[in-house]
């Protein structure tokens, strides 16, 4: 069948289906049925290039496809292209404000960290006994209290990313991962007892400053 028949069918088609509100079945309006909901938007010209037809052709169902509901005009930039997308059953989001989001202040980004901790921790707690059993009493939890430099602090929290740094590339490639290994959360807080506060002793070394 030529582009001319083709179109001529789909034409007779869309007619009968004006009748019945709805569009009937076409090879040409499957594929781009298809490829939308493949790659989420769509030109006449890119169709053409993957289904082997005109551009004409394409863009002649695409019209079709938005006449009867089935797909609409995608935002763009303006230009001669006109990209299609498939249509939207629920309320498009409010636009997001340009540029990069507003990063967290410090002490909201410490609060939140702090509560996903706690929330894991919490589940690790009431589900361990339920763990695969040579995860059981694997746990540890331990805190210390040393007299350090600031220089000295710096460098125990290098000496514990060096550790972990053996590790994070499982993180991302999956094959080097152990045949038991799981996803273990590890906090590490290093911080200065402030004297006078309530994790404070009154003493400091030196003079505080």
């Amino acid at each position: 069948m030529t582009e001319e028949e083709m179109r001529n069918d789909a034409d007779a088609g869309a007619g009968t289906a004006a009748g019945t509100g709805a569009l009937p079945r076409h090879a040409v309006r499957d594929g781009l049925l298809d490829l939308l909901a493949e790659g989420g938007t769509l030109t006449s010209t890119e169709a053409a290039a993957r289904l082997g037809y005109s551009s004409g052709l394409c863009s002649f169902h695409l019209r079709q496809l938005a006449r009867y509901g089935l797909i609409e005009e995608a935002p763009h930039s303006g230009g001669r292209a006109r990209p299609w997308r498939l249509r939207r059953t629920e309320p498009e989001p409010e636009a997001l404000p340009e540029g990069p989001p507003e990063p967290l202040p410090a002490e909201g980004f410490g609060e939140l960290a702090r509560g996903l901790e706690d929330e894991s921790y919490q589940r690790w707690l009431d589900l361990r006994d339920r763990a695969p059993e040579q995860w059981r009493g694997r746990d540890e939890a331990f805190s210390a209290v040393v007299y350090l430099t600031p220089e000295e602090l710096g460098g125990v929290a290098e000496a514990v990313r060096e550790v972990l740094a053996g590790y994070r590339r499982r993180e991302q490639q999956p094959e080097s991962r152990p045949e038991r290994a799981l996803p273990v959360a590890l906090i590490t807080r290093l911080f200065p007892l402030l004297p006078g506060g309530p994790d404070g002793n009154g003493e400091a070394g030196g003079d505080g400053r």
